[in-house]
């Protein structure tokens, strides 16, 4: 269960922290921030990301086998980046309608699947 409970963590971590990322590139089309400096946009971007670390912290502990976890530190660090992946990439096709998902994209992804696979055979 606590496999659970980390991979729920990390990927909801991860949406805040692509929102935080990226998401103030859509910014300059709402109307209230159009003309934000770029300092109060890198604040806003920070405040966002405070609710990835209280999630992602959690979420490492929970998973790390020195804390009860399921998972070793490598394991912990493949998962928590292919759920950055592949939030990355539902992030961009629905709030960045231009981008597109290409099949070279697509045999990346399949390599880190394959990545995720090596690092977990025992």
């Amino acid at each position: 269960m606590r496999g659970f409970y980390t991979i729920a963590l990390l990927v909801l971590s991860n949406a805040f922290m692509t929102l935080a990322w990226y998401g103030h590139l859509r910014f300059k089309e709402m109307k209230w921030s159009q003309n934000l400096p770029l300092l109060t946009i890198i604040l806003i971007s920070w405040g966002i990301a405070l609710f990835e670390y209280m999630l992602q912290v959690p979420a490492n502990r929970l998973g790390f086998k020195s804390y009860g976890g399921p998972f070793s530190l490598v394991e912990l660090k493949v998962i928590q980046e292919v759920i950055t992946l592949v939030v990355f990439v539902l992030f961009s096709l629905i709030f960045f309608k231009t981008e597109t998902f290409r099949w070279n994209h697509l045999i990346g992804f399949v390599f880190l699947v394959l990545a995720v696979y090596f690092i977990f055979k025992k």
